[in-house]
């Protein structure tokens, strides 16, 4: 067999779960368009007619008819579900009801407009993820899209159109779709329906000819809607290869990275990135580099960041962020290290000084680059403004200048006072001190201020004739400008080294976060010091609030951290987190799902599956997270995953431990009495049996014998009975000692008497120095103790031999000894002797259920004491019981 054909069995299994997958979910059906009036509404309603007369379950969601009387005649007939009402700003409107239809549970639901915005407060920000969300509870969904709202060629739609569209569906969506169908329109004869009032009524059809509806317009559209159906189709193709076995060609080693800046046309790069990528099937990076300046940038540039940040993971991307000060140094190192082969960045724009800089930075990524591919793309962006600096100790941009001017004005009259012995040079290099000092209290702005006020304050004062800002000599200048170039030097570098000496602090702040961290999760084993532990490490490296939801057996949410921002009255919340934890999707603030919620909700997510809710209280925060802080919280997160579900693993290993623990003592138990048990219970019975039976014809003697076994055995049964009564009480923490004060002699004879009948045949010694000696104990279960000792020595001794009971007071205890001359305990089972239902020997010696011992060591700990084996002097056993004399309630 040819190896190189052999299916490869994690392919296999890979292939086996994405039809278990698909076969769990519902079907999506895409009835696709270049621009609204071809037909899809239409050609969905009657394809939806035709599977009704079937007997299928068909039911409308949403059908938008836009007033045209031939989809609402066909649509007649169908049944609808009844919209849900939003009240938004005080008007009412009208949305598609997710829940009603999560409850009727359609076999076909008709849901048109797939790009639709769904109104505030809803559970999604748009009608693609309530798609989603159907989908994924097994219901087919039949729903309409037009090409320009397709996420990757949304930029080019507006290039042709000159219309900017911004309600989007993500690529994955409609190339995850089973079925996608091309409805076709050639433009005359949409123009011809257009005129006819067939697409809009006429008054919006006389607008939409003049601008979009244009010949050109629907050309270009029509031909990007077959090229992406054609896309589409080509990639179904090499599905179906790739689940025959057949691998497709690839571009080998192949990757593409995008540098996302903060620019108003971010999206639009990551957009052609994705085309890039998906021509060559090649895996592609989003790369944000966070330098000092964007952690200061203001909140547009925040927005376009994160906005491009977010469409490239729903484009399929691979999103990273790394802090540091050179963006093409950053650059380049990562895509060394992700072995990338093709760059992507956005040509210079805007004013001369930022595309200066932008051409030096992509002429250091060209250079630098290697065999690295630098594409430079077309954009008309800007590049978002970034605010001034702000150091840490002057807060405000008035007082950094007002601090520059103050150490000017400090040097200057320095300066004044040393005019007679400083030289001009002296001057300068007193200046240059000042701002350098400048330089390390202040941003940029305030340092470079303080380098002309200083140039300026130097001609007007030192250079004659003073207080004038004229020159005599001409040399001066180019002392001038030496001084100022040296100055701006000094001031840039001092703040550039200020900022990188910021950006490692907060690097090491979050390395330091990440290893506490995870040093405490493998010392914590209970789930709510875990996340005690990860709430601490959020709050001290992104300063939020935060709280941990785990889910139990009924998939009930329950705090075990951060109980104090959790409210579960609060339905709205509850409401939240159970969807994330259903879904295994975040949701809440700041997110399209459910976005009005009050905190951001994040999976719980382990290798077994969903554990619970990780939840941030955002609002609480003035800022929102930076494309980095995102990144440590989703960190945070995943490593909290993995240390909860360690503990929870241990906790259920525990409880199987004990369950496992439980089944053998039952085993154990049921061996070891069965035959006890049943031994007595033969005798008594046959004993019972022959005296009804024949009981006439025995003398009294003999009968005298029967009564006597019927007795001996069950008197037998019930020792058995309460020995493992007393073990039960003992070991639940049931057994109550009750001391009271009781002679030792006393306790030995009654124990003795007791024991009579087991230690027939041999002498019972018994040795009391003190006959007045006297114990606060519980006399009962101690003479229990006593009485099996002595059965205990009876049974592992020879017969005729004696046995010794000594009991005394030694220091603060009462001391019970039983001796015997038996052939001892073997020092390895001195212990074992104790442990439930292990009997010593074999034979008649292994007799018993193995109790014993057992109850007399747990009824002296229930006293405090101590009972052990020992070796007795001259050879056999002795067992040596101390009970303390205090008068202390023992624990139980």
């Amino acid at each position: 067999m040819d190896s190189a054909r052999r299916p490869d069995p994690d392919e296999l299994l890979a292939r086996a779960r994405r039809a278990e997958q698909r076969a769990a979910r519902g079907k999506l059906t895409i009835y696709f368009g270049a621009a609204p009036g071809v037909g899809k509404t239409y050609a969905m309603l009657a394809a939806a007619q035709a599977q009704r007369r079937e007997d299928l379950d068909v039911v409308v969601g949403w059908v938008e008819t836009h007033g045209r009387r031939e989809t609402e005649a066909l649509a007649q007939g169908l049944e609808r579900l009844a919209p849900r009402s939003v009240d938004y700003r005080g008007v009412q409107l009208r949305e598609f009801d997710l829940d009603a239809a999560l409850r009727r549970r359609p076999q076909l639901l008709l849901l048109d407009e797939l790009a639709h915005s769904n109104a505030a407060g809803s559970r999604h920000a748009r009608r693609w993820q309530d798609v989603e969300e159907l989908l994924a509870a097994g219901i087919d969904v039949a729903t309409t899209l037009n090409v320009q709202h397709v996420e990757s060629v949304n930029d080019i739609v507006a290039q042709i159109t000159g219309v900017s569209v911004r309600e989007t569906v993500p690529d994955g969506v409609f190339d995850n779709a089973d079925e996608v169908r091309l409805i076709d329109l050639p433009p005359d004869e949409l123009l011809e329906r257009l005129q006819e009032g067939k697409v809009y009524v006429p008054a919006q059809a006389q607008a939409a000819g003049a601008n979009f509806f244009r010949k050109g317009n629907l050309l270009a559209l029509r031909e990007l809607a077959l090229r992406r159906t054609a896309e589409r189709v080509d990639a179904q193709s090499l599905e179906w290869r790739r689940d025959q076995g057949v691998q497709p060609p690839a571009a080998v080693g192949e990757r593409v990275l995008v540098l996302v800046e903060p620019r108003s046309d971010a999206s639009d790069l990551v957009r052609a990135a994705y085309r890039s990528a998906s021509r060559g099937r090649a895996p592609w990076i989003a790369l944000c580099v966070e330098t000092p300046q964007l952690e200061r940038a203001d909140a547009a540039a925040r927005q376009h960041v994160d906005g491009a940040l977010a469409l490239a993971v729903r484009l399929g991307a691979e999103s990273a962020v790394v802090r540091g000060e050179n963006v093409a140094e950053e650059t380049l190192a990562f895509a060394r290290e992700r072995r990338s082969t093709r760059l992507l960045v956005a040509r210079p724009a805007g004013a001369w000084l930022e595309r200066a800089r932008r051409s030096l930075l992509i002429a250091r990524l060209v250079r630098g680059g290697g065999e690295l591919e630098v594409l430079v793309t077309p954009g008309d962006g800007q590049a978002s403004r970034v605010a001034p600096a702000r150091s840490a100790p002057l807060r405000s941009s008035p007082w950094a200048y007002l601090w520059a001017l103050t150490a000017v004005g400090a040097c200057t009259a320095l300066g004044l006072a040393l005019r007679p012995r400083f030289s001009v040079a002296d001057q300068s290099m007193l200046y240059l001190l000042g701002v350098l000092l400048v330089a390390s209290r202040t941003p940029q702005g305030p340092a470079l201020a303080a380098a002309f006020v200083s140039v300026a304050a130097l001609n007007f004062f030192f250079v004659p004739p003073y207080y004038t800002f004229d020159v005599d000599d001409g040399a001066y200048v180019f002392s001038f400008a030496v001084m100022l170039i040296v100055a701006l030097t000094v001031s840039s570098f001092t703040v550039r080294l200020r900022e990188q000496a910021h950006a490692a602090q907060q690097r090491e702040r979050r390395t330091a976060a990440l290893y506490a961290m995870s040093r405490q999760f493998v010392i914590e084993s209970g789930v709510g010091a875990i996340a005690a532990t990860a709430i601490k490490a959020v709050h001290d490296s992104l300063s939020a609030d935060s709280f941990v939801l785990l889910a139990d057996r009924a998939r009930n949410l329950t705090p075990c951290g951060g109980s104090d921002l959790w409210d579960p009255s609060d339905e709205r919340e509850l409401a939240a987190a159970r969807w994330v934890h259903e879904h295994g999707q975040v949701a809440g603030a700041g997110t399209d799902t459910l976005p009005n919620s009050k905190a951001l909700y994040i999976p719980l997510v382990g290798a077994g599956g969903h554990l619970g809710v990780f939840g941030v209280a955002l609002t609480r925060r003035a800022e929102p997270l930076s494309p980095f802080q995102w990144q440590t919280l989703e960190t945070f997160v995943a490593q909290t995953a993995l240390a909860l579900e360690r503990a929870l693993l241990v906790e259920r290993n525990s409880t199987t431990q004990v369950a496992m623990e439980t089944e053998r003592a039952r085993n154990d138990l049921l061996s070891a009495i069965t035959h006890d048990v049943r031994t007595p219970l033969t005798t008594i019975g046959g004993a019972a049996q022959t005296l009804l039976m024949a009981g006439e014809r025995f003398d009294s003697a003999q009968r005298a014998e029967l009564l006597e076994a019927i007795h001996s055995e069950a008197r037998r049964l019930e020792r058995m009975l309460n020995d493992l009564l007393d073990l039960t009480r003992a070991e639940s923490g049931a057994l109550k000692v009750r001391k009271a004060l009781c002679p030792l002699e006393d306790l030995a004879d009654a124990a003795i008497e007791r024991a009579a009948a087991a230690c027939a045949g041999r002498e019972v010694l018994r040795h009391i120095p003190d006959p007045e000696a006297a114990a606060p104990l519980d006399a009962v279960l101690v003479e229990q103790v006593l009485i099996n000792l002595l059965e205990n020595a009876s049974k592992y001794s020879p017969s005729g031999t004696p046995i010794e009971l000594r009991a005394d007071l030694e220091g603060q205890a009462a001391v019970f000894e039983v001796l015997d001359r038996g052939p001892g305990v073997a020092s390895g089972e001195r212990e074992r002797i104790f442990e439930r239902f292990y009997r010593a020997g074999d034979g008649e010696r292994a007799s018993g259920a193995g109790l014993g011992l057992t109850v007399s060591r747990a009824i002296a700990r229930a006293h405090g004491g101590t009972l052990v084996a020992l070796e007795r002097e001259g050879g056999g056993a002795r067992f040596r019981l101390e009970l303390p004399l205090d008068t202390k309630e023992p624990h139980a």
